[in-house]
């Protein structure tokens, strides 16, 4: 039944399909349902490699319990907020965002923090915006921005006036967390390079550690090439009147 919530079954069934290496498409296809719904399925319970059908059924009963709670006092709205958008699409969206990201390997805390900063319209809030909004702790929020400094996905500004920072994400985040990743490669191509020097380059172990090493060198400059290639496009694409 399209547009109904899944069943126990046909979640085993999803989970019988991954196992199988069968596309969300043919898993969709097998259970007659919209693709779309298998894909944010397995992406909001752990992925392909991770996904369960039976903690995948406790989890969405229990995220339906708790929507019939009485939620929280709303914040009154603010100019920011006033697009005529429809709550619960927005919040499906958030949901599905962080479900993406958790899926890319970032802890759901901090897959939380970026997901809300993408979906602000001003693109920046302060840790104590941000544990309002989301409801934790401002120890949780600190650990979250802090990785996502790491990873170069947002920074910190210095709120004006004021004695605090604020988190900013902006069009270069992905660039920068991209080219990030691109450098942690070439560490990792120059340390199982030198592994290799150390174990004998004609060893069995010294020939794995090359082989890493020419792995992680290639895909890091392929990495950094891809990047150059989208910032170019980017800037003539900003500079060309619509």
């Amino acid at each position: 039944m399209p547009g109904g919530r899944l069943t126990h079954h046909e979640r085993q069934a999803i989970a019988e399909g991954l196992r199988e290496g069968l596309s969300y498409t043919d898993i969709a296809g097998r259970l007659g349902r919209p693709i779309s719904t298998v894909t944010r399925e397995v992406a909001r319970n752990g992925g392909p490699t991770a996904y369960r059908a039976d903690a995948a059924h406790r989890a969405t009963t229990g995220r339906a319990r708790r929507r019939k709670q009485p939620a929280p006092p709303a914040a009154a709205p603010t100019a920011s907020d006033t697009h005529g958008r429809d709550p619960q699409a927005v919040l499906e969206l958030e949901e599905q965002f962080t479900a993406m990201m958790v899926g890319t390997g970032l802890p759901r805390m901090t897959a939380r923090v970026l997901t809300c900063l993408y979906i602000t319209d001003g693109g920046s809030l302060t840790a104590t915006e941000l544990a309002q909004r989301l409801q934790v702790s401002p120890a949780s929020v600190s650990k979250a921005v802090g990785e996502l400094e790491q990873q170069e996905l947002i920074r910190r500004e210095r709120d004006t006036g004021r004695r605090r920072d604020r988190y900013v994400i902006d069009a270069d985040a992905w660039f920068r967390g991209w080219m990030a990743s691109a450098r942690q490669n070439a560490m990792l191509a120059d340390f199982t390079l030198r592994g290799a020097q150390v174990l004998g380059a004609t060893t069995p172990a010294g020939t794995r550690m090359q082989d890493i090493s020419h792995f992680f060198e290639h895909v890091g400059r392929a990495m950094i090439e891809a990047a150059e290639q989208w910032r170019q496009a980017d800037v003539e694409r900003r500079s060309t009147p619509d």
